[in-house]
């Protein structure tokens, strides 16, 4: 059973920071990609930014120069740190990653989300 929790979300001013994490857990053997999407309310989930095993990364174009991912291999972490929010942020963040386990092939796991508030 693998888990992906997420911690780090809330209320913040618009211009304000926040990092999230998401940590994996369970009989892993190898994360490859991990990812942070978001949902805001009457919209789709989009990708926000993506990280492969070896640290390349991407991010969608209306965050790059404010969000930067990041991860510890070591502590099977996910890392968002968030800069110069703005209200157009304010949505529910997932975290992604793909698993393989102990016992079976890689599958793509999610995390439960935490709300991020950008107040303007």
């Amino acid at each position: 059973q693998v888990q992906l929790v997420e911690s780090g979300g809330g209320l913040v001013q618009a211009g304000g920071s926040l990092r999230l994490s998401c940590a994996a857990s369970g009989s892993i053997f190898s994360i490859n990609n991990m990812g942070w999407y978001r949902q805001a309310p009457g919209r789709q989930r989009e990708l926000v930014a993506a990280i492969t095993i070896g640290g390349t990364t991407n991010y969608t174009e209306s965050v790059k120069g404010r969000f930067s991912i990041s991860r510890d291999n070591a502590k099977n972490t996910v890392y968002l740190q968030m800069n110069s929010l703005k209200p157009e942020d304010t949505a529910v963040y997932y975290c992604n990653a793909n698993i393989r386990t102990k016992f079976s092939r890689e599958y793509e796991y999610w995390g439960q989300g935490t709300q991020v508030t950008v107040s303007p």
